[in-house]
C-alpha cells in the first residue's frame, strides 16, 4: 500500500490505454476471481530492528509456505501478493540477498512460497515499493546507504527517490534471475529511476510471463490496475462503484478483511465483517473485478483467529456457488448477460455469464427485496429454467415486456442468493443496423457503438446535446434501446472533480426517413449506475430512431468527466424476448 502521512490512500491519474491490453502472460490473473494479500515484515506486531532476529523469531514460531497457501486455497483465490518489501514495514526482503541496503534473510522464504504455492496450481506476485520516505519509521533507521554505496563503489543516498531508485531497480533484477517461476510483480506506484532505464520494458523481455500490476495509478505499460480500499459506496460492498477503468483492462480491488487496524499485524484480532468482504469479493466477480483480499499475518505467518476463521468459514460457504464465480465473467456490461444493479423493492446484486457458455447465467442476490418478487431486465435473453445453485430447487418465473420476473422467493441467504438460470440465447435485437452521430472523437465513430465488439466505443468530443441515430435498414418494429455505456468512470459522485460521465437527460425520436422527426417519442432521466440501461419505446413503427443526450451526470468541476459520453454498445429492440418454453419454461 501507499499511503499518505494522513493515512488516506493515493488516488490518481487518467485511465489510461495499455501498451499490451491483453497479453497471454495475462492468462492466469484472466481466469482468476482474486489473490490473498499478505503484508508482512520487521514492524510485524512485535517489532523487530534487527534483520537475523526477526528472520529467527518466523522460523521459530513455525513459519511453513503451506500454511499461507492453504488458507489462500480456502479463500478460493488463485494468487498470492507478498508484501514484505515495504515502505511502513522496513524494507525487509525476505530471500539470501547479495546486494545490502536493507534486512535480507538468509533463509529464502520468497523461493519457498513460490514453490509450495506451484505445487497447487498458484502463484506468487511480489510487491515492490519505489517509495524511500519512510525510512525512519518508528524512529529506527531502515535503509543502509554505507553499505549499498560500498557494493556500488559510488555514493548512493537510499533515502532519496533517485537513490532508492537505484537499490531496488537491482532488486528487481535479482529477484528476476533467482526466481523464474514468480508470477510477477505488485508495484507501489512509479519512480522515474525505473522509467529512465526502462525497467518495465526490460522485465517483459527478461520474464515474458510475468506480470505487472501498479496500485491506484493506471500506468499504460502495466498488466492490470490495482485499487485501494475504496468506500463510500452504496450498497457499501459494491466496489466497483468505485473503479474507473472499462474492461478488457485487467482491474484489481484491493481492500483489507480486517474491520478495523493497519493493512499488517499490529497486535490486535479485529474481527472480519463477512456480508461487507462477501460481497465485495461477489460485487468484483460480478464486474470482471479481480478482488485482492488483504490479511494479516503474525510473525510466525499465522493470522489471528477471527482471519483464520472467515478463511475456514469462506471455504465451506463458496464451494457450492463456486461456479457462478470461477470461469465467468460479470454479467450486464461488455460480455452480455442479465442485468445487474438495483432492482426491484430494494433489491441489489450482481450477474455473471459462464465464459465457456453465455446461455448458462446465474443471478447474485446480496441485497433481497423487501417482497417474495424479484425482477429483472433480461436484456433481450430468452429464459429457459431458473433454479436455486445451493439448493437445486426450481424457481417459479416468468417473462414479458423484457423483463424476468421470479415469485415464491423467500428463504433468502444472508450473504448471497444465487439463481441460476439458463437460457437460449437471444431474441429481437435488430441486425444489419448503421450508426451514426452528430459529434465524435477521431478514432471513436458512432459505428463503434453497434459494431458488436467490447473493444471498440463511441465518443461524443465531450458535445451536448449530442445525438445518435440507428438506420435499421428498413421499417420496423421498435421496443426498445438498450445501452452499454463505457465503465471508465466511478459510478458515484466521490468528489466534485471525480463524477460519473454518464447519461442524464435524454430524449428519442423515431422516423420513417431520417429527416422528419416530429417530437420526442419518449423523454427522461438514466440513472447514474453502471452497466446496461434500457429506454422501452411507445409500441410504433420506423426506420430510424435517434436518441439525443442532453445532459451527463458529471459536474463542471470534473474537468475529465464534464459533457464527457462514451457507449461501448446499444443497440435496438424490435421485440422484447420470448421464454423458450420448448426447454422447460415452468419449474
Amino acid at each position: 500500500m501507499r499511503v499518505s502521512a494522513t493515512g488516506s490512500s493515493e488516488d490518481c491519474g487518467a485511465p489510461a490505454r495499455p501498451m499490451d491490453l491483453d497479453n497471454p502472460r495475462q492468462a492466469f490473473l484472466r481466469a482468476s476471481v482474486g489473490g490473498l494479500f499478505v503484508h508482512w515484515g520487521l514492524r510485524t506486531a512485535p517489532a523487530h530492528t534487527d534483520c537475523a532476529a526477526w528472520e529467527k523469531d518466523v522460523t521459530a514460531g513455525g513459519w511453513t509456505p503451506d500454511y499461507w497457501v492453504n488458507e489462500a486455497r480456502k479463500l478460493h483465490t488463485q494468487y498470492l501478493v507478498l508484501a514484505t518489501f515495504h515502505s511502513r514495514l522496513g524494507y525487509a526482503r525476505p530471500w539470501p540477498s547479495k546486494i545490502p541496503g536493507s534486512c535480507s534473510t538468509k533463509r529464502d522464504f520468497l523461493g519457498e512460497l513460490i514453490n509450495a504455492a506451484k505445487a497447487k496450481g498458484m502463484k506468487v506476485i511480489l510487491y515492490m515499493t519505489d517509495d524511500p520516505q519512510w525510512h525512519d519509521e518508528g524512529g529506527h533507521e531502515w535503509l543502509d546507504s554505507a553499505a549499498y554505496s560500498a557494493y556500488k563503489g559510488k555514493q548512493v543516498d537510499l533515502t532519496t527517490r533517485d537513490g532508492f531508485g537505484e537499490f531496488s531497480y537491482d532488486n528487481f533484477f535479482e529477484v528476476m534471475d533467482r526466481y523464474p517461476d514468480l508470477g510477477g510483480f505488485w508495484i507501489d506506484n512509479d519512480n522515474d529511476y525505473w522509467l529512465s532505464h526502462n525497467l518495465y520494458q526490460q522485465i517483459y523481455q527478461k520474464r515474458p510471463n510475468y506480470t505487472l500490476s501498479n496500485n491506484n495509478e493506471d500506468t499504460p505499460i502495466m498488466d492490470m490496475i490495482s485499487n485501494e480500499q475504496k468506500t463510500g459506496m452504496t450498497p457499501a460492498y459494491d466496489y466497483p462503484q468505485a473503479v474507473y477503468t472499462a474492461q478488457p483492462r485487467l482491474t484489481e480491488a484491493d481492500f483489507k478483511l480486517p474491520s478495523t487496524g493497519a493493512w499488517w499485524y499490529d497486535g490486535t484480532d479485529p474481527t472480519v465483517d463477512r456480508g461487507l468482504t462477501l460481497g465485495r469479493l461477489v460485487s468484483n466477480a460480478g464486474s470482471s473485478v479481480k478482488a485482492l483480499m488483504a490479511e494479516t499475518a503474525q510473525v510466525n505467518g499465522r493470522f489471528p483467529a477471527n482471519q483464520a476463521a472467515f478463511n475456514t468459514f469462506a471455504n465451506s460457504y463458496l464451494a457450492p456457488i463456486w461456479e457462478s464465480l470461477h470461469g465467468t465473467e460479470g454479467g450486464g456490461y461488455m460480455y452480455g448477460g442479465l442485468a445487474p444493479g438495483n432492482w426491484n423493492d430494494g433489491a441489489h446484486g450482481v450477474t455473471t455469464i459462464a465464459k465457456d457458455d453465455p446461455n448458462r447465467q446465474y443471478i447474485h442476490v446480496l441485497t433481497p427485496p423487501s417482497t417474495s418478487t424479484l425482477r429483472i431486465r433480461d436484456n433481450g435473453y430468452r429464459i429457459a429454467s431458473v433454479t436455486n445453485l445451493r439448493t437445486g430447487k426450481a424457481v417459479a418465473w416468468s417473462q414479458s415486456g423484457g423483463t424476468l420476473t421470479l415469485t415464491g422467493l423467500g428463504g433468502w441467504d444472508p450473504y448471497d442468493t444465487v439463481l441460476k438460470v439458463i437460457t437460449a440465447g437471444r431474441q429481437g435485437i435488430a441486425t444489419g443496423v448503421t450508426v451514426t452521430a452528430s459529434a465524435s472523437v477521431s478514432g471513436h465513430p458512432a459505428s463503434a457503438a453497434g459494431d458488436g465488439s467490447y473493444l471498440t466505443y463511441w465518443d461524443n468530443d465531450k458535445t451536448l446535446p449530442v445525438a445518435l441515430t440507428f438506420d435499421l435498414g428498413t421499417a420496423r418494429k421498435v421496443c426498445y434501446l438498450g445501452l452499454n455505456q463505457r465503465e471508465d468512470s466511478v459510478a458515484y459522485a466521490r468528489s466534485a472533480t471525480e463524477q460519473p460521465a454518464r447519461i442524464k437527460a435524454y430524449k428519442v425520436y423515431l422516423s420513417d426517413d431520417g429527416t422528419h422527426w416530429g417530437s420526442a417519442v419518449t423523454t427522461g432521466q438514466l440513472p447514474s449506475t453502471r452497466g446496461v440501461q434500457s429506454i422501452d419505446l411507445p409500441a410504433g413503427t420506423a426506420r430510424y430512431v435517434r436518441l439525443e443526450a442532453d445532459s451527463t451526470w458529471a459536474a463542471a468541476t470534473d474537468t475529465t468527466h464534464y459533457r464527457q459520453l462514451r457507449i461501448d454498445e446499444a443497440w435496438i429492440g424490435t421485440s422484447y424476448a420470448t421464454p423458450a418454453v420448448n426447454r422447460g419454461r415452468h419449474p
